[in-house]
């Protein structure tokens, strides 16, 4: 069992994690100029279903956002957050995508962590890690009708492994807490960063185009 300071940390890295990862989908929904209904709404959805195909997944039922009232009050302040500040938001350094790394570190870390508090393997462990870390942003792009982050030429997956990765090792040596869950997050985010301002991604097939003397 989780240590109680621990338990906090998690539920503070988690809520955070709602947070930004709504945040993006409120901003996703504001560039489509969608009503407050539905910035709200997408906010909520990629907020939320990171976490919930994770418990469900975990057999933790019901998923932590239907039996604790301060996801669906973090996810719905995300929403708002976004609607009525997003020419402001939209004034910074490309903010979608800050916003999506920040909840993409926050919540490989938890989804890692809570894998592994429920005594799955290492492996399924970091697997269940980079599913609530992408979920998320791979509806947002669904709803938004775009080819998911995570399938484009870009560090988006790996990067949410490699975090998921450090917590599971961290734990499997005898060194789980806030320092490996914290130095996690910030792996994750400065991949992730770096791939997109260096345009760092992974390969993709050859096309037509491609082959010598065309």
């Amino acid at each position: 069992m989780p240590e109680p300071h621990e338990s906090m940390l998690m539920l503070v890295l988690d809520l955070a994690g709602t947070f930004t990862f709504g945040l993006s989908g409120g901003l996703a929904a504001v560039r489509a100029r969608l009503d407050l209904y539905g910035v709200v709404v997408l906010a909520g959805c990629v907020g939320l279903v990171g976490g919930i195909i994770r418990d469900i997944l975990l057999g933790a039922l019901p998923p932590a956002t239907f039996s604790d009232w301060r996801y669906l009050v973090t996810v719905a302040a995300a929403g708002l957050v976004a609607f009525f500040t997003g020419p402001t938001l939209e004034r910074l350094y490309r903010p979608l995508n800050v916003f999506d790394a920040a909840g993409l570190s926050l919540f490989c870390v938890t989804g890692a962590t809570k894998a592994l508090e429920f005594h799955v393997g290492p492996a399924q462990a970091v697997l269940l890690g980079v599913i609530t870390a992408t979920g998320g942003g791979m509806l947002r792009d669904v709803l938004m009708r775009e080819v998911p982050t995570v399938f484009r030429q870009q560090l988006y997956a790996v990067p949410a492994l490699i975090g998921a990765a450090i917590v599971v090792a961290a734990t499997e040596l005898g060194h789980p807490g806030a320092a490996a869950a914290i130095a996690a997050a910030m792996v994750c985010f400065l991949i992730r960063m770096a791939g997109l301002y260096f345009g760092i991604g992974l390969p993709t097939p050859p096309s037509e185009r491609d082959k010598p003397g065309e």
